[in-house]
């Protein structure tokens, strides 16, 4: 049941271009490496991810066994799972990518010292890339009415299931838990806090990664931390270049400039965008 939610959450296609927000450096590794870091979603920039799902369910689950449940002890061992296993237990990565290309709140973020990109792609080249590495891709979910429907579904799938095999016991209810990991993961990933909303976000979501001798799990310097990341290819089984869409520049103190240098940089690795740079004409401020 709990597969099915998550094969819900992905069903829907992306038809318009994908745009990555990042810097010029970021930019420049990406086209020339020809894959994105995929981000463990754990150690990703803002600092709810995950912990604003695992928070739903925590709340859920400890109303639920308040107002009475016929498996108090697998609800128990369910909590335990969430505040142990998840933070501590497997990987999944993920990269981001927004609808809107031109978004302040985002240049905020990639443009303090004038030097940010947002890249276009088409989205049938970014699916198509998913479905070749086990990826799925989806639209992150803000609204609460819809977050609160689907925590009540997994609650009730846990439960089903543990009905239905008759199960008892730790041993049992951890093998439900762990059979359900994957997709209660991959859930956990695409549901953010309100707040965000205008971002109007689409992920490409890794499989679980348990084991980091058999992945190809890279790590970078974060603000504070190392961030362990993963390569999600962008070559598409292309044999050089990287077709793009479109790109815009962010918010610059020489925008001309920086579109000319861009343009230049993109024509000599062969990655002209489809439909060109655009500046964002959004004021520039040093800071």
């Amino acid at each position: 049941m709990i597969d099915n939610i998550s094969q819900r959450l992905f069903s829907q296609t992306p038809t318009a271009t994908l745009y990555h927000y990042t810097s010029l450096g970021g930019l420049m590794g990406i086209v020339d490496s020809r894959y994105l870091r995929a981000s463990d979603v754990r150690f990703m920039n803002d600092s709810t991810e995950l912990r604003h799902t695992l928070d739903l369910l925590r709340r859920h689950i400890e109303r639920r066994m308040r107002s009475g449940t016929d498996h108090p002890k697998l609800m128990t061992a369910m909590l335990e799972w969430l505040s142990h296993r998840v933070v501590g237990g497997p990987m999944i990565f993920a990269a981001s990518f927004r609808a809107n290309g031109n978004l302040l709140s985002q240049w905020r973020g990639y443009s303090a010292h004038g030097k940010g990109v947002s890249i276009g792609f088409a989205p049938e080249r970014i699916q198509r890339c998913a479905e070749q590495q086990d990826f799925l891709i989806g639209r992150c979910i803000y609204a609460t009415d819809v977050q609160q429907q689907l925590i009540e579904q997994i609650a009730d799938g846990i439960e089903s299931e543990a009905t239905r095999d008759d199960a008892t016991g730790d041993e049992a209810y951890s093998q439900i838990l762990e059979q359900n990991e994957e997709a209660l993961l991959s859930i956990a990933a695409m549901l953010k806090h309100p707040a965000f909303e205008e971002e109007d976000e689409w992920r490409v979501v890794s499989p679980r990664i348990v084991d980091l001798h058999q992945h190809p799990v890279g790590f970078r310097e974060g603000s504070s931390m190392l961030v362990p990341y993963y390569r999600f290819d962008l070559s598409s089984g292309q044999p050089s270049g990287m077709p793009l869409e479109h790109l815009f520049v962010g918010p610059s103190g020489n925008a001309e400039l920086s579109m000319t240098s861009i343009d230049l940089y993109l024509e000599s690795r062969n990655a002209r965008p489809k439909h060109g740079i655009s500046d964002c004409e959004i004021p520039y401020r040093k800071r």
